[in-house]
């Protein structure tokens, strides 16, 4: 059991959380037949285009600033239940322009559902803004330029989401020039429905501190040993891989491979309901399907805070509150062994 460590998660789509109880109620408020993408209390989808219709269709429940903050904090309470003491999650104001609630109002709802969740159990969280790469480079330069002028001090990262196989690196390569100049963390989804071909050109084009997924990199030593060369963190979301097939089981998941070979890892959980897992279930899966012991998950861990895009001053009280009670808890598993 994994419940007794802390936990920290630097890749999760806010939408993406939405537990199905939740999209059930918002279904009904809003007098939405959700029968074709929820039933028996799970999502539908088979396979990497119908997921992201189902993601749609529940994101689309959420429509006012008030869903959002509920979205927002019924997530990180959850987190927080788990052991969690920091997320980060993914955003797209661009959706909020999308659905007429307008990024403004999308963000707002989503910092007060931040702060309530803090002020409740003491979770730290920032905010991830992202570009979605199925709507083109346009719509990706105008995700990163929201973001830059933001001045939101909870918005401290930008990314790319959305579709691999749609576009060039290079056609996106401006959006993180904007969003480096403007202070901004970095990182990109790569190295999970394409090859470690697409991880090389994120490093090349990019240069991010982490990519979001990277997994494929196993399929090329070379560019293993760079990542582990570079420091680059791989934001790895071991049961989302299984569900989209991008592996065929837990056993041939390359995670612990990764973090053998030097590379620089963390546990994450991606669009944690719609594959049928959590935070603390991926936590559970890395010591007890993968073999993973306590003190390589605990590195993991340390590594997701390391990495993750807050001020020096809240990385180091974070690092401080997980090293004071990860050492308190390692004494108490050697004194138990004695």
């Amino acid at each position: 059991m994994t419940r007794h460590l802390l936990k920290a998660e630097i890749h999760c789509h806010i939408e993406g959380a939405t537990p199905p109880a939740l999209a059930a109620t918002q279904a009904r408020k809003y007098g939405v037949d959700a029968s074709k993408v929820l039933r028996d209390g799970a999502y539908v989808w088979s396979d990497f285009s119908e997921f992201l219709v189902c993601y749609d269709a529940v994101a689309a429940l959420f429509k006012t600033a008030d869903d959002y903050a509920l979205l927002t904090e019924t997530y990180l309470l959850e987190l927080a239940a788990a052991n969690t003491i920091y997320s980060e999650i993914i955003v797209s104001p661009d959706h909020g322009d999308r659905i007429g609630l307008g990024a403004d109002a999308y963000l707002a709802g989503i910092c007060d559902g931040i702060h309530a969740a803090r002020e409740k159990t003491g979770i730290e969280a920032r905010i991830i803004v992202t570009g979605e790469r199925h709507f083109g480079p346009d719509r990706v330069i105008s995700a990163a330029e929201y973001a830059a002028r933001a001045k939101n001090p909870l918005v401290t990262g930008f990314n790319m989401a959305g579709e691999e196989r749609m576009g060039r690196v290079a056609d996106y390569a401006r959006a993180f020039d904007i969003a480096r100049d403007a202070g901004l963390g970095l990182t990109i989804h790569a190295g999970e429905v394409c090859g470690a071909f697409s991880v090389a050109d994120a490093l090349d084009l990019v240069k991010p501190s982490r990519i979001g997924h990277g997994v494929r990199a196993i399929e090329d030593p070379a560019l293993v040993e760079r990542l582990a060369e570079l420091g680059t963190v791989l934001e790895v979301c071991p049961g989302s891989n299984i569900a989209l097939k991008v592996f065929p089981d837990f056993d041939s998941h390359p995670l612990k491979r990764l973090k053998a070979a030097g590379v620089r890892v963390c546990i994450n959980s991606d669009d944690p309901p719609f594959f049928h897992t959590s935070l603390a279930r991926e936590y559970e899966i890395a010591s007890g399907v993968m073999g993973i012991s306590d003190g390589e998950i605990d590195e993991m861990t340390r590594t997701a805070i390391e990495a993750a895009f807050v001020d020096e001053a809240t990385r180091a009280k974070l690092i401080a509150r997980f090293d004071a009670q990860s050492g308190s808890e390692a004494g108490d598993e050697a004194a138990i062994r004695a």
